[in-house]
């Protein structure tokens, strides 16, 4: 466990922004989908380079959605609504609500999921990306505001703005590569469930796969 960060009680504002798949759902929306169209072998390849920060994030995302073309949106949708939440996460999320904090997700994924997902947990911003549909079969083509390589740091920034303070005031929880460039801005950033590339970026590293192995980190910080 690393516990150097920039994070300072004095000025500590009660933001936390978390990721959503591998993180607050114990699924990878893209790979869930990928088996929905039969294409989960070569889906998983490319999410495993890009999740390893070994292939660039917005051409990973082009890939793989663009291997989906064809999916229907009923099929797609059936899909992603058998996620799972991670264990812990509705724990999680209300004793940071209940502690004052205000709660985003910023995740790479899609609305189909997104949306259900930031209901169920009550976040008060839901930032995520769009597949584009015609007839009611998916093109292979995706929009939103999150679909180059740090594509996550700008809506963080943003986020932080909303809110009047600074991203190095804020908490960030995540698990992958494409996590590193808000890791970088927060003032305290958690790594769970990681992969082994953003664990040098994170001031604690949770291993244990239940988010409520995060409350007495979140405690520790108040």
């Amino acid at each position: 466990m690393n516990c150097t960060s920039n994070y300072s009680k004095s000025g500590f504002a009660k933001v936390i922004v978390f990721d959503m798949d591998s993180t607050l759902i114990d699924a990878e929306t893209i790979d869930e989908l990928a088996g929905a169209a039969g294409v989960a072998e070569k889906v998983a390849e490319i999410t495993n380079l890009a999740m390893n920060g070994k292939l660039d994030y917005g051409q990973a995302l082009s890939e793989r959605v663009n291997l989906l073309k064809g999916l229907s949106l009923k099929d797609a949708q059936e899909a992603v609504d058998k996620m799972p939440l991670m264990p812990g996460a509705k724990e999680l999320v209300k004793y940071v609500k209940d502690a004052g904090y205000k709660t985003a997700m910023v995740s790479g994924g899609f609305t189909l999921s997104t949306d259900r997902i930031g209901k169920l947990l009550g976040m008060d911003y839901v930032f995520s990306n769009e597949l584009i549909v015609n007839g009611g079969h998916l093109t292979g083509d995706v929009t939103g505001p999150l679909t180059k390589q740090n594509s996550k740091e700008h809506v963080f920034e943003e986020i932080a703005r909303q809110n009047g303070v600074k991203p190095e005031e804020c908490v960030v929880i995540g698990d992958g590569a494409n996590d590193i460039c808000i890791f970088e801005k927060a003032g305290y950033s958690i790594a769970f469930n990681s992969k082994e590339i953003l664990r040098e970026y994170a001031d604690v590293v949770i291993t244990q796969k239940n988010l409520k192995a995060v409350i007495p980190v979140i405690q520790a910080l108040d």
